[in-house]
């Protein structure tokens, strides 16, 4: 947020009031990772335009295109002409350079200790340098977008989606913790997830500073509806404040909003100290208990009370979670590179279309069942038409035949229909098994629809 537009909240447009434009310093708000033609789509084309750096080279980099863009700086979609490969290039401003020496200062050493975190969940840094009057840092480029746009676009995760998530987010923090390095800015907007759907944590160890009591005082240093009580109260980030905004980010991913929305930092930090976490209830969202208590205890008021570290945080996610695949994260592992193959979510249910030859095409469905959370299983099922009992014995016969689930009867809207069906152990089921199983369950249940009607239905 820059001084000029204290009034208004970037991310939730709430009116900040109480706070003077001399208590905010300036930050960095990027969206570092858009993928295909939406690369420059988000940002103005007129201000693209007048971009000095666009289309030329600096150092061994070309920078292509505007990614993001902040007081701080920019970043670019840059080509390492020497490497052949894209990267993600984030240029400090140079009045920044010449103005404001601390910042420059981290932005180098914390540049170098970002550096040092090689991680599959980590946006890794592979150098800083100057050039033309101009510092920046090479990155690694993340075809994908940011937690906080699929939070947006969602409008809230499911919970075993958001689960999968935070616990690779929790690895990589850990990793970090291990090295002894501090995020202190973690938050949707810095975590990049892939077209893997694989989050990466960018911007290690580059904090933005948002309020500062004057020249002489301590600087707030984060973004503040994701800081612990603690950092309102001006005490130093640690390993314990990331874990608070480790479950900052688990609750808005699982329901769109920040937990206490305030027009002022100063009613937020009262808040944040004083009320305890809003009930799930209240906001409408269905949360199961033993994920509500987890977050309960990321984000306890004292830092004693919260897991040390993410490595204690990761332990009691992981617990919590049971190692729960998500489904969608699954079919993204099966079918990413299939065009035949695509699938739409409602809820927890999953329906895939899946191409066949001479133009044909099969529904498969995949839900989880009602059985208590140890037993569920996960369903996967396609229908062949109506029940006739003159199919009866060839459907036996064709049972005997398959590697995978097998021709059964179901109640579909209430009337009874043939179905391919196969089950596999919620807790358990791989990529592998889902791709085996909606690929023979579609070519069978299409044989038989075929074969029972004549029509292509389903």
């Amino acid at each position: 947020m820059q001084a000029r537009d204290a009034e208004c909240c970037p991310r939730c447009g709430a009116t900040v009031l109480g706070v003077g434009t001399s208590k905010l310093a300036k930050t960095l708000f990027l969206r570092e990772a858009p993928t295909g033609a939406a690369q420059a789509a988000c940002v103005d084309e007129t201000e693209e335009a007048k971009d000095e750096l666009i289309g030329t080279r600096l150092h061994v980099y070309r920078c292509e295109a505007l990614l993001g863009r902040g007081a701080m700086g920019r970043v670019y979609l840059a080509h390492h002409e020497d490497l052949g490969r894209n990267c993600a290039l984030k240029v400090l401003s140079p009045r920044v350079w010449q103005t404001d020496v601390e910042y420059a200062r981290r932005f180098i050493s914390e540049g170098r200790t970002a550096a040092a975190l090689i991680h599959p969940n980590i946006v890794t840094t592979h150098a800083i340098g100057e050039a033309r009057g101009y510092r920046f840092l090479e990155m690694e480029f993340v075809p994908g977008r940011s937690l906080q746009e699929l939070i947006e676009h969602e409008q809230r995760l499911l919970p075993s989606h958001a689960m999968s998530l935070i616990l690779r987010i929790a690895e990589g923090l850990a990793a970090a913790h291990q090295k002894g390095i501090i995020h202190r800015d973690l938050k949707p907007d810095n975590v990049l997830v892939s077209v893997q759907s694989v989050p990466k944590i960018a911007d290690f160890g580059l904090a933005k500073r948002v309020w500062s009591e004057g020249d002489e005082g301590e600087l707030l240093v984060g973004t503040p509806h994701y800081m612990a009580p603690e950092l309102l109260s001006g005490e130093p980030a640690t390993a314990a404040s990331d874990v608070y905004a480790l479950g900052t980010c688990l609750f808005v991913m699982l329901t769109g909003q920040v937990p206490y929305p305030c027009g002022s930092i100063e009613a937020l930090a009262e808040r944040v100290q004083d009320e305890a976490l809003p009930d799930f209830r209240s906001i409408g969202v269905d949360v199961p208990l033993e994920i509500a208590d987890c977050i309960d205890q990321l984000m306890a008021k004292t830092p004693a009370n919260r897991p040390k570290d993410a490595g204690e945080a990761l332990q009691l996610l992981t617990a919590v979670a049971g190692d729960l695949p998500d489904v969608e994260s699954l079919l993204t592992a099966a079918f990413g590179s299939q065009p035949n193959v695509s699938w739409t979510r409602s809820g927890e249910k999953f329906r895939v279309e899946v191409r066949l030859p001479e133009g044909r095409r099969q529904i498969v469905l995949i839900e989880p069942s009602a059985h208590a959370v140890a037993d569920r299983l996960l369903l996967i099922f396609s229908q062949c038409g109506d029940v006739r009992p003159e199919y009866y014995e060839r459907g036996l016969r064709l049972n005997a035949q398959m590697a995978h689930g097998g021709l059964a009867i179901r109640d579909v809207e209430g009337t009874p229909q043939f179905v391919m069906i196969d089950t596999y152990p919620r807790a358990t089921v791989d990529a592998e098994e889902i791709r085996r199983s909606v690929l023979e369950l579609a070519s069978r249940a299409d044989a038989v629809e075929k074969l029972l009607t004549g029509a292509d239905r389903y």
